[in-house]
């Protein structure tokens, strides 16, 4: 038996998944570690983190396995786009990684759409907001002016932590997408695109397919990880890419609703579809991309909820599940670090309203699951009006999918039924896209067929969709109400 690994890097946790080529999944194993929040509006992550969360989720995969390490046939790494690590000429980064959360250069990303905004758009396909690496650079430059003029290297997240594998400096396209520093049309580092960071296509990563076997573990990689010197580690690529693959979305029409770190609703679709409230990008499968919309804050929002006041997602879950739908008249906005789609917010603020005496933690725990799929739901009116066609199915990932009532509170409120698999972790799509690149899997077609096993399926309640219809529109006056606070703020 050969086996594959992938391990995906998510917005607090590292997940690591073995799968066989029998397409079964022989061991999973998670580790958590923090984000930072030094200031207002900052969002960091300390790759010292990243690297020790690898080594602690590989040694115990390793041992929970049993397996003779020796049999992994390649190893595949994802996370989250356009989370970059600023390096000296060693590759030793020069500060905490900036999230892609992090909402610290709305200056400058109001300035770039100001200037260059059509420019940008037409080679990126997305308007400049702080999400994009271009903008978070350009801030960087002006607030850390002595840290930016000693950068050589910039890496993503995935990159560096596959780095610290390999001693391999790159990254793939779709990553290279997400950087607002490439041009989708051309499919190479812009020039003037890099300048506008005031940095030089030299310091970025050079690019390879998602596929590529880009080298192997390191003896000090494998001494630090218990992984085999000498094991083949691919590219990769990001993890929304990685989920929809893992969810079995390879053909034009899937969609997939992902209830993760963020929210997302993507649709497959054949050509690009830009779009200044969407987020474009390439699928694994050539000539296929799966443009989306998003709300920043959707797993993120309950993590920070269960962090903040305490418990745990089984009990914090079976307290929500005894509240009637719409909370008593209490909202969520799921607003944390801003909005994406359809307001494209830096400035706006999370919020709980209509709060009585009479309201318990119950009521605030299925709020914020409430909020999040209200958030969600504007993001699909929004994708409704473009004019992309969908299935009236539609495949639920992330690990928000792993809970009955978020899922079946999801189901309601967007009016969908949503298929659940085995697994849709992207770490599942990383170890399916080392499959490809070994020969393990003939192509994308063959591995969902081998690895894709569906688990539940969750049907709307008609009732609960019309009563949550009315309160959608509630939800969006309180929005309209207090973004122009958040704005003067």
């Amino acid at each position: 038996m050969k086996y594959l690994l992938g391990i995906d890097f998510g917005g607090g946790s590292t997940k690591a998944t073995l799968l066989g080529e029998d397409g079964v999944i022989y061991c999973e194993n998670a580790v958590e570690y923090p984000t930072l929040y030094p200031a207002a509006g900052a969002c960091e992550q300390d790759p010292a983190d990243w690297s020790a969360a690898l080594c602690q989720t590989t040694k115990t995969l390793l041992s929970k396995s049993g397996i003779d390490p020796a049999t992994i046939a390649a190893i595949a790494i994802d996370s989250a786009t356009h989370t970059s690590v600023v390096c000296d000429g060693d590759f030793h980064p020069l500060r905490h990684a900036i999230h892609w959360t992090d909402s610290r250069s709305r200056a400058e990303a109001t300035a770039l759409r100001e200037k260059y905004g059509e420019e940008i758009f037409q080679k990126t396909f997305h308007k400049p907001d702080t999400i994009w690496t271009l903008p978070q650079l350009l801030w960087l430059s002006k607030a850390e002016p002595e840290c930016f003029a000693q950068i050589r290297h910039i890496f993503f997240e995935k990159d560096y932590i596959r780095y610290f594998l390999t001693g391999i400096f790159c990254t793939d396209t779709i990553e290279a997408e997400g950087s607002m520093l490439f041009d989708c049309n051309t499919r190479a580092w812009d020039e003037h695109l890099c300048a506008l960071a005031k940095i030089t296509p030299a310091m970025l990563p050079p690019l390879c397919k998602p596929n590529d076997v880009i080298g192997g573990v390191t003896p000090e990689a494998s001494a630090a990880t218990g992984l085999p010197a000498g094991t083949p580690v691919i590219c990769g690529t990001t993890d929304t890419v990685m989920e929809v693959f893992a969810s079995g979305a390879i053909r034009p029409g899937d969609i997939t609703v992902k209830l993760a770190t963020a929210g997302r609703i993507c649709v497959i679709t054949d050509r690009p579809c830009p779009d200044r409230h969407m987020i474009n990008y390439s699928h694994i499968v050539e000539g296929l991309w799966y443009p989306g919309t998003a709300t920043k804050s959707a797993a993120a929002s309950y993590r920070w909820y269960r962090d903040t006041f305490g418990g745990d997602y089984r009990e914090l879950d079976a307290g929500a599940e005894q509240v009637p739908v719409g909370c008593d008249g209490m909202f969520f906005h799921p607003y944390l670090n801003g909005e994406l789609t359809p307001y494209a917010d830096p400035l706006l603020c999370g919020s709980f309203t209509g709060i009585r005496a009479t309201h318990t933690k119950a009521h605030f725990t299925r709020a914020v699951l409430e909020g999040v799929a209200l958030s969600l739901l504007d993001c699909k009116n929004y994708l409704d009006t473009l004019g992309i066609l969908y299935g009236s199915t539609a495949t639920l990932i992330g690990g928000g999918s792993k809970g009955t009532l978020w899922s079946q509170i999801a189901s309601d409120v967007l009016g969908m039924t949503f298929t659940i698999t085995e697994s849709s972790d992207s770490s599942l799509g990383s170890a399916m896209l080392a499959g490809i690149a070994t020969g393990i899997f003939a192509d994308a077609a063959d591995a969902v067929q081998k690895c894709i096993k569906p688990r539940r399926v969750v049907t709307p309640n008609p009732e609960n969709t019309q009563a949550y219809a009315a309160l959608y529109q509630t939800y969006k006056r309180i929005h309209d109400a207090l973004a122009p606070i958040y704005g003067d703020r």
